[in-house]
């Protein structure tokens, strides 16, 4: 029997411990090469600069000095459980994790009276790690209240979605939010490096082809903890057939997903990217919707994809349906709040409501033209009676003697001019007949006929 994992005293198992799992080759890849110090974390250079909050934390044990609480907001695979890990072992402090999803209050007020009772008897610290606390219900977060505030433990928390949004207020304002962003190229290859090399992980026994490599990190999808799990994968089914390469067909078949054909910085991204575009302009969902999945299967930054959701509504669709905007907007900010693969479920909404909707590029090529005369030097001051009237003296200049105030008139339209001299009677905007927009067009029909006919004669005073 193992004497580093079970006690001597009887046969019950002792509690397994971060270098225990790091040792024991028959761990998850992931769990292996998760980094033991600060030193070993790759990305997150903005979280980890000196005098940071998590510096802070592992590099101190005075509490004096030390945050109450911190909440880790990121992707998938962006290290937080790492982070949490690395922060349990500095010091002489104990490591307990909770799950959001099993965990009761009563479990949680069990954890917090035993930290309570450990540093009254000892002296030692509890960090509590709740990793998906937007799982918690709000009488759960709840019951975290006491030991923040008092400081009983040092609340080690993780979610993938916007903590204002999923973590109660009280717990909010007692924490501070650190948000962790994808890893870049740079950081994931080193990681592959390492897991390939390093005695915890596979320790030279595969290499990895160059189109594997760009394989994985594309369905990783900057996941690290995705992309080690695919490659563990992949180097199992090379060396099942006595083959120490992982090229791409190994690596789909073990992962079972084609290896798509995507480069985020070359021809397949901006290709794939204006195909989805104009697929939405063109008014074909299918085909939308394709390329939509092209781009979440090979991994694309659901953020960017987002942002050209949010420009298409506008720029294809515009005011012939303006609820389009509103609901490419809303589909940003879920993506936001729930990451990927929630995420596509609202993009795919968006793409469907982008894609079927009337079309109008009027408003943007309005703007266009009225940005060209502008740069052309057009437009001249702004009309006495429109200018600003409030300073000492402006009215001896003539300024704001003439206006009218259009909520006087019966339909809170008047006559009277607002465009500089020589832009009177330019039209920029011509709407289109389709959808909401042909019933703005009869409106600003209306709306230039009463702005353009001879203004009333002047009230008397």
């Amino acid at each position: 029997m193992d004497e580093d994992l079970f006690s001597l005293s009887g046969d019950q198992p002792a509690p397994r411990t971060l270098s225990d799992r790091n040792r024991d080759h028959r761990a998850p890849l992931a769990v292996r090469m998760r980094p033991r110090s600060l030193e070993e974390i790759v990305g997150q250079h903005a979280a980890l600069e000196p005098g940071s909050p998590l510096r802070r934390l592992v590099a101190t044990d005075d509490s004096r000095t030390a945050p109450s609480s911190v909440i880790l907001w990121g992707p998938p695979g962006t290290g937080k459980t790492t982070l949490a890990y690395v922060v349990a072992r500095s010091g002489d402090r104990e490591f307990v994790e909770v799950s959001a999803v099993l965990a009761g209050v009563k479990d949680i007020r069990e954890v917090v009276d035993q930290a309570r009772s450990r540093l009254r008897t000892v002296g030692r610290e509890t960090v509590l790690f709740v990793d998906e606390v937007h799982r918690f219900s709000k009488s759960q977060q709840d019951a975290l209240l006491p030991s923040v505030e008092n400081r009983w433990v040092t609340l080690v928390a993780a979610t993938t979605e916007n903590p204002h949004f999923s973590v109660i207020s009280p717990l909010l304002s007692r924490s501070i939010v650190l948000t962790l962003e994808p890893l870049d190229r740079e950081d994931l290859d080193l990681l592959v490096d390492r897991a390939l090399e390093d005695e915890r992980g596979l320790a030279g026994s595969v290499t990895l082809a160059e189109d594997a490599r760009e394989a994985l990190l594309r369905l990783g999808g900057g996941d690290a903890r995705k992309i080690l799990t695919s490659l563990e994968a992949a180097a199992a089914a090379a060396l099942m057939k006595d083959s120490r390469e992982v090229d791409a067909a190994t690596l789909a078949q073990a992962v079972n997903r084609a290896a798509v054909r995507y480069d985020r910085a070359g021809d397949q991204h901006y290709d794939i990217t204006s195909a989805f575009i104009k697929s939405m302009r063109g008014s074909d969902v299918d085909a939308s919707l394709h390329y939509l999945a092209r781009m979440i299967e090979a991994g694309e930054d659901p953020r960017f994809i987002a942002r050209r959701v949010v420009i298409a509504a506008s720029e294809e669709v515009g005011m012939a349906d303006p609820t389009a905007l509103q609901v490419a907007v809303s589909a940003m900010q879920a993506v936001q709040m729930l990451g990927m693969p929630e995420g596509r479920i609202p993009l795919a909404q968006a793409v469907v409501h982008i894609a079927t909707a009337p079309k109008s590029n009027a408003s943007y090529r309005a703007l266009d033209a009225a940005i060209a005369d502008v740069r052309e030097g057009k437009g001249q001051g702004v009309p006495a009676h429109l200018r600003d009237a409030h300073y000492s003296g402006a009215k001896s200049l003539g300024h704001g003697t003439e206006y009218l105030y259009a909520h006087d008139a019966p339909h809170g339209v008047v006559a009277q001019q607002y465009a500089p001299d020589d832009l009177v009677g330019v039209e920029y905007y011509r709407p289109r007949t389709h959808g909401n927009e042909e019933r703005t067009g009869r409106r600003l029909e209306a709306l230039r006929r009463i702005l353009r006919s001879t203004p009333p004669p002047e009230p008397p005073r």
